[in-house]
């Protein structure tokens, strides 16, 4: 008798039959990121997405990923596999403050980070990443007043990293990073004293000051594999971990618990899985849908991102 497939094999024959590339955020499950023709943090996956061949794009990441997905591939059919896979960067971000802002200042230049939503991305300038956030600022005339959003952290990070740049900061933060205390990473620095401690700068600044190193997510695993055999105390959601010992199978990685959930891990990234992923391969559902006016005013600023080197 012939067994029955796995969740995951079916996955493979869907993904054939559909003709989609799947693409996975760090952060997802590790059984997700097997599976994935390309795995990894908010720059890359939007750089994969442009080059995407196929018909359809399976993002397992959250809401505002695969809307930057559909912008890029606006012919092609985008789907996630849950729906309410959000983010709280963007939850705290409503475009009708940043119209208002717009409309106030019109000579101000309005940089977003890509966790906003597609109708924050049409009202911004131009976007960034964690990945190269200090290159969009330094690549703005140094007499432009800036309006950053929306994550405070990420926000105050490039004002020290750029010097006097006159930058107003939106007061959002990520549930995830935010909610570091730098109590318990100073009590896994005591229990792993000669740990290297890599930050994401989502973090806060008190975490920042104890950090050997302090970049994005792809960043961090690249200076972990540069590194390779060290133990490493690890200030980003823990999903990660999956690509970690991957590059760097010699090391430990020891990660420090939130406030929130008493872990270090993002509940939207969560929301996707295996069986989730499956059905949506099947029903193409659920489908990521932008306005062909939203497209063309939100591909402005991240064709201007893309553009940077």
């Amino acid at each position: 008798m012939t067994a029955a497939p796995t969740i995951a094999e079916e996955i493979l024959d869907l993904k054939r039959e559909r003709r989609a590339i799947l693409l996975a955020h760090h952060y997802q499950e590790a059984e997700i990121q097997e599976l994935a023709d390309f795995t990894g943090d908010s720059l890359e996956l939007a750089r994969a997405a442009r080059e995407a061949e196929g018909d359809v794009i399976a993002f397992c990441g959250v809401w505002f990923m695969a809307e930057t997905a559909k912008v890029l591939n606006p012919s092609r059919i985008v789907i996630v596999p849950d729906k309410n896979a959000s983010c709280s960067l963007v939850e705290g971000c409503p475009v009708e403050p940043i119209r208002e802002y717009r409309e106030r200042n019109p000579d101000h230049v309005i940089v977003s980070y890509i966790n906003t939503s597609i109708e924050v991305k049409a009202e911004s300038d131009i976007l960034c990443t964690s990945s190269n956030a200090v290159r969009v600022v330094n690549s703005i005339p140094a007499d432009k007043t800036i309006l950053f959003l929306p994550d405070r952290n990420l926000g105050n990070y490039v004002q020290k990293q750029t010097g006097r740049r006159n930058l107003r900061i939106w007061q959002g933060s990520c549930i995830v990073h935010n909610t570091f205390p730098v109590r318990r990473l100073l009590d896994a620095k005591a229990q792993y004293p000669d740990a290297l401690v890599v930050a994401h700068p989502e973090c806060p600044q008190a975490v920042l000051d104890h950090s050997d190193f302090v970049g994005s997510t792809s960043a961090i695993i690249r200076y972990c594999e540069e590194h390779a055999g060290e133990d490493f105390i690890v200030m980003t959601e823990s999903g990660v971990n999956f690509s970690l010992e991957r590059v760097a199978p010699t090391s430990r990685f020891h990660y420090v618990k939130n406030e929130n959930c008493n872990c270090s891990e993002c509940p939207f990234m969560r929301l996707n899985t295996l069986e989730k992923l499956r059905d949506s391969l099947r029903t193409l559902e659920p489908r990521v849908e932008v306005a062909p006016e939203l497209i063309a005013r939100a591909l402005l600023p991240l064709e201007r991102m893309l553009a940077l080197k």
